[in-house]
């Protein structure tokens, strides 16, 4: 993307002034989109932006600039503003030498900016088909397509030049059913980091059924319960739980301004012993698996959370410098113009040993919980809240009627040690982008079926 003597220049005029670490993140990141709503093409969109984001640290100030301008003179003049706001004065010639260059290639086989933009138009017209051929209650159908492919290579003053090649496919369906009970919605997606290849094994038109089908069950939901009472997750259904609950929680840049929960906890119990917790950047085609991250730091597994104790936090390579440790590989940025920070990447419980059925039987009364949507969490407290956005009813052991949309509440830390049954059916969740601080990253989660004894279920029937 740079020649790498370029990128040397760029880094020593960085540090001309006295900084103490530079380092140059270089981007070229192109997307297409595609969306039918009620059988006609209502959007197709397409975009590409290439820059470069500068940084530089002296002691505990960072200097940052950014660049759509990849000239050797106009990374230079990011590289002196970002240099200048670090520290002011200083002289003299810096020379910086680059180690050996580690590259990662994409494995996508199908780049997706090599198919026709009327064969992803295809994909949508089939899968809203499938939806409408579920029922007449099938109102409304709206089917999206989308792609990315994301170069990126970064080169600091410490020697490291790392490159990533980071290709993304993802399909979702959304159907509308009306009936007496009013307008409900069911919803299928998923995506990969994986190139057009990733339609080989997902079916467009069985996702649409799978959205009509849920839509047209929950024409028969009635009000969900309220009150405390157990709740059991479904496979895959419900890894947003421990991503808001507690992965937030366990980045170092919250635990270092102790705003989380899990401050200071490390070696100490905090889940269940049935609980073992996992972020791993390294997990084949998962949505937030990556090569490298934004800071050329290799991707890795790091066990968080194991047979209920806190082992390790997640970290960046400013907070993993504070502590004079090495960067987990959870430096993560939205784009060149954005600062990295410490974020989660594919997040998820690890598989027990109990059969879920089972585990559905032995639960008298409760709510079974098959896909949990959207929540917050407070992670200086823990508290958060969820929404339902698929969820039956458990009498005498067995699912039975479908509710309407709640909120399971709670607190993550109680709710870690509140886990008493955990299933052998690991599943990874939908795909997801996480929101902090105004930056959004593509993340994945998952977990085996699993009961919380007690949580607080805010249904609206009695």
């Amino acid at each position: 993307m740079l020649d790498e003597a370029v990128v040397a220049r760029v880094l020593g005029a960085a540090l001309w002034t006295g900084g103490e670490f530079a380092e140059v993140f270089v981007e070229d990141a192109r997307s297409s989109s595609a969306r039918l709503d009620d059988g006609k093409v209502e959007e197709i969109t397409s975009g590409r932006a290439r820059g470069a984001g500068i940084r530089v640290i002296t002691g505990d100030t960072t200097g940052f600039a950014h660049t759509a301008d990849l000239t050797e003179g106009g990374l230079v003049a990011a590289a002196e503003a970002a240099s200048a706001v670090a520290r002011k004065g200083g002289g003299g010639t810096v020379k910086v030498a680059l180690a050996g260059r580690s590259d990662a290639r994409s494995t996508a086989t199908v780049l997706p900016e090599s198919v026709p933009k009327s064969t992803k138009v295809e994909l949508l017209a089939r899968a809203d088909a499938a939806a409408r051929g579920e029922g007449g209650g099938i109102r409304q159908v709206t089917a999206t397509y989308a792609d990315s492919r994301r170069r990126i290579l970064v080169a600091n003053s410490e020697g490291l030049l790392a490159s990533d090649d980071q290709v993304k496919t993802r399909f979702a369906v959304s159907a509308v059913a009306s009936g007496d009970a009013g307008m409900q919605t069911g919803r299928e997606s998923q995506g990969y980091a994986m190139g057009f290849e990733f339609f080989d094994e997902f079916d467009v038109e069985e996702a649409g059924r799978a959205a009509a089908r849920r839509a047209l069950t929950k024409l028969t939901a009635r009000p969900a319960p309220s009150g405390t009472m157990p709740v059991v997750i479904k496979s895959g259904g419900g890894g947003v739980l421990f991503h808001e609950a507690c992965g937030h929680g366990l980045e170092a840049d919250l635990v270092g301004k102790r705003a989380s929960v899990f401050a200071g906890r490390r070696g100490q119990e905090v889940a269940s012993p049935l609980v073992t917790l996992v972020d791993d950047g390294t997990m084949g085609h998962e949505w937030g698996a990556y090569a490298v991250d934004d800071e050329g730091h290799p991707a890795a597994r790091n066990v968080l959370i194991e047979d209920g104790v806190l082992t390790d936090y997640m970290y960046d390579l400013l907070r993993a410098r504070k502590e004079g440790r090495g960067s987990s590989g959870n430096g993560r940025r939205q784009s060149y113009r954005h600062l990295p920070m410490v974020r989660m990447t594919n997040t998820f419980l690890v598989n027990g040993s109990e059969d879920p059925e089972e585990i559905i039987r032995q639960t008298p009364r409760g709510v079974y919980v098959a896909q949990l949507g959207g929540g917050q969490v407070n992670t200086a407290t823990g508290d958060f809240v969820f929404g339902m956005t698929e969820a039956y009813l458990i009498e005498d052991g067995e699912i039975t009627d479908p509710l309407r949309d709640a909120n399971p509440i709670g607190n993550g830390p109680e709710a870690l040690t509140l886990i008493d049954v955990v299933g052998n059916d690991f599943a990874m969740g939908s795909p997801g982008t996480c929101g902090k601080d105004g930056q959004g990253v593509p993340v994945g989660d998952g977990q085996p079926t699993l009961r919380v004894q007690a949580l607080t279920i805010g249904g609206t029937a009695a």
